[in-house]
């Protein structure tokens, strides 16, 4: 019976030792496979890095640059002018505009009667004419020429009195005064007469500013027919908030695009000098007004309203680009670099103030990167273009 007892341990125990080396021998396995598979990732990832550094570069052939016109401007730190960004409007400047008025009564007609805001006009040129044919007081040209009539008659015969001294020269003088009133009425409305009425003209050339009556409105001589601006000097008044008042004082231009263009016109470019700031605000605002005058150009209008970039202090070694550089994607703001003569690269930026054209990069880009600078949608389709599906390659 202790045989067999003994017996049946000792094969328990090599049962037991058996599956004790099949367990080491598993796991050793498991080591060396896990040690193999490490290895395989870190290949795969070092495969990864080099296919990504790969995907970043965008291929931009010479002919593409050509077609697309393609710039490119070297980074070089320099001096940035601080901007104050604001709005403003238009206006033209005192002594530019001319109005108009009606030299006698009647009903007004203007001889272009689509004439608006807007509309250019010749100097010398008739805008309008004055009619009072159909009144019930009767053409005031009429009466004018009239009377003229009557007072010439009355001053020649009134000489001739005179010499045989039956009137005296103080009622000859008085006679004569009657006849020069009389002549001088007539012949201001005469010149101007025409078969529509007494026109009236403008004496410079210009655009028509307002219209103040309507075709077919009754007007009283000397009321107001129409505005017209010369449009040869206008006026920028840009509205700034009461928290830069301090640095008024700094300010030495100024850029501006209208609202109707994209157009940057620059005040120091266009014989333009800044006139004064408000040393207060408005009752009613918290802005404060400041005025620049400037030679126009021919294609502002009076009236518009405009962005504005006042410019102040210099601040030096700075880095800025033109602002046709950037590009903007979901808040984020990037550039494309050139690395080779055909290879780009896309470059998120970070950015600071812009004067309307050029923009302050407060970080990115270092002294000596190549930016494009105009062709960069061209490139960014070229970017574009560049994305492979997962499992396809581009073939070259």
């Amino acid at each position: 019976m202790k045989k067999y007892i003994i017996c049946f341990f000792v094969a328990i125990a090599a049962i037991a030792a058996g599956c004790s080396n099949e367990r080491k021998g598993r796991d050793h396995a498991t080591e060396d496979d896990h040690t193999h598979f490490e290895g395989d990732g870190h290949d795969h990832a070092a495969h990864n890095h080099e296919n990504e550094n790969e995907a970043d570069e965008i291929h931009f052939s010479v002919g593409q640059a050509k077609s697309a016109g393609l710039e490119v401007q070297d980074v070089a730190p320099g001096v940035f002018y601080h901007v104050i960004k604001t709005s403003g409007q238009i206006q033209s400047a005192p002594g530019d505009e001319i109005t108009l008025t009606a030299t006698g009564s009647g009903i007004v007609s203007f001889v272009n009667p689509s004439i608006a805001d807007g509309m250019a006009v010749r100097a010398g040129e008739a805008v309008a004419a004055v009619s009072a044919k159909s009144l019930q007081d009767g053409d005031p040209v009429a009466l004018a020429g009239i009377n003229y009539e009557t007072e010439l008659k009355a001053y020649q015969r009134a000489e001739k009195l005179a010499k045989d001294d039956i009137i005296s020269a103080k009622e000859l003088e008085q006679i004569r005064r009657r006849y020069e009133t009389a002549k001088t009425a007539y012949e201001a409305q005469a010149a101007n007469m025409t078969a529509q009425g007494v026109t009236v003209k403008t004496p410079a050339a210009g655009f028509v500013k307002s219209r103040h009556v309507s075709q077919g409105e009754y007007v009283s001589a000397g009321q107001p027919v129409v505005t017209i601006s010369r449009n040869k000097r206008l006026q920028l008044r840009a509205e700034v908030s009461e928290k830069y008042y301090a640095t008024l004082g700094s300010i030495t231009t100024a850029h501006f695009k209208t609202a109707c263009g994209n157009t940057l016109y620059k005040i120091r470019e266009m014989n333009g000098r800044m006139l004064s700031f408000g040393k207060s605000s408005g009752q009613s605002s918290y802005y404060i007004p400041v005025t620049f005058e400037f030679d126009n150009t021919g294609d502002i209008l009076p009236g518009a309203f405009a962005e504005v970039y006042l410019l102040s202090e210099p601040q030096h070694d700075v880095i800025s680009i033109p602002v046709t550089a950037v590009t903007e994607e979901q808040g984020l703001y990037f550039v494309y670099l050139q690395l080779g003569e055909e290879e780009y690269r896309k470059q998120e930026v970070a950015l600071g103030q812009d004067n309307g054209e050029s923009v302050r990069v407060v970080s990115g880009l270092q002294s000596g990167d190549r930016v494009v600078i105009k062709g960069v949608y061209q490139v960014k389709q070229a970017a574009g273009a560049g994305i492979v599906p997962e499992g396809h390659s581009h073939s070259h």
